[in-house]
């Protein structure tokens, strides 16, 4: 088992990294590995399917976490070569389609000597912000690709930080290891929330957060299926509403209704919902201008902040 020395320094990450049930192995990829100085990375046995077609028997569940995989490891280079300036704005801690600054929102609050968990980390500068103010920090990805990416972001700096490869709908750590567990457009948006929302409450202590941002219900009932875009006029009924399927990646959306059952079935209380409100000049790397005029007049994404209960 390899380890970077310079971690050697710093023992949480590697505790915290330790604390996975699953078996673990490191990537054996030489070239990220000579790249590493700043973090760890582990990785749980990946698949060797791959491709988009449709297998039989495959549930739907499969199906998008495999598409949904290979479009990252496809896409991953071109998402960082178009939004890695707009992704280290605000010191690489935004939130969603309009990056609305943490300092301002004030969603993670305190996060020194807390241990933090990223679902769906991408090339991970969210964590790094937060292990450099004191975090324990954490990301998983499902694409080795984006760890990758990663891993040339954190290039020789010393953070306490680790990074996995793993789903967030099985996470590989025990029970109440987290203080907080969060999601900027990731895991939750491209995982089956009936399994990611269950079990970042398993990992998150009593009085555990979960805040995460993603797609408003409101977005799928204009979203264009085939063309992945937004239409003027209503697409499909809003209690209809399950598995979307784009042509690169698949997405199930929920009501609103839908979402705060599973969270109280998870254990989780609502403490805060914030939908956002793009000013006449804002502008979205992630929307073309018609995207923009439609987010003006309709939520396209909801901020969720919720409390792990313990009653």
């Amino acid at each position: 088992m390899w380890v970077n020395p310079a971690l050697r320094h710093r023992s949480n990450a590697n505790q915290l990294a330790c604390a996975c049930k699953a078996e673990e192995r490191y990537l054996s990829r030489r070239s990220l590995r000579d790249q590493m100085r700043g973090s760890r990375v582990v990785a749980t046995k990946p698949s060797r399917r791959t491709g988009n077609a449709p297998r039989r028997g495959e549930s739907l569940r499969r199906q998008a976490a495999r598409k949904n995989r290979a479009f990252w490891e496809h896409s991953a280079i071109s998402y960082e070569r178009r939004h890695a300036a707009g992704l280290e704005k605000h010191g690489g801690m935004a939130w969603g389609f309009w990056r609305r600054p943490e300092n301002q929102l004030q969603l993670l609050g305190d996060v020194r000597g807390k241990r933090i968990l990223e679902l769906g980390c991408g090339a991970a500068r969210w964590s790094l912000a937060l292990a450099r103010r004191g975090a324990v920090a954490i990301g998983i990805d499902t694409s080795r690709e984006q760890l990758g990416h990663a891993l040339r972001v954190v290039g020789t700096q010393r953070s306490n930080l680790a990074l996995v490869r793993a789903s967030a709908e099985e996470l590989p750590f025990k029970d109440a290891t987290f203080d907080i567990a969060f999601c900027d457009f990731g895991a939750l948006t491209f995982a089956d929330p009936d399994r990611t929302i269950p079990e970042a409450s398993r990992v998150l202590r009593p009085r555990g957060r979960l805040v995460c941002a993603q797609s408003s219900p409101l977005r799928f009932l204009f979203e264009i299926e085939n063309g992945d875009r937004l239409s003027s006029r209503l697409q499909r009924d809003y209690f209809s509403l399950g598995w979307l399927h784009f042509p690169e990646t698949d997405e199930r959306a929920l009501t609103y209704a839908g979402w705060i059952h599973l969270f109280r079935e998870s254990g989780f209380v609502v403490e805060d919902l914030l939908e956002t409100c793009p000013g006449p000049n804002d502008r979205s790397p992630y929307l073309d201008r018609h995207g923009e005029r439609w987010a003006r007049h309709w939520p396209i994404e909801c901020l969720w902040s919720l409390r792990k209960d313990t009653s």
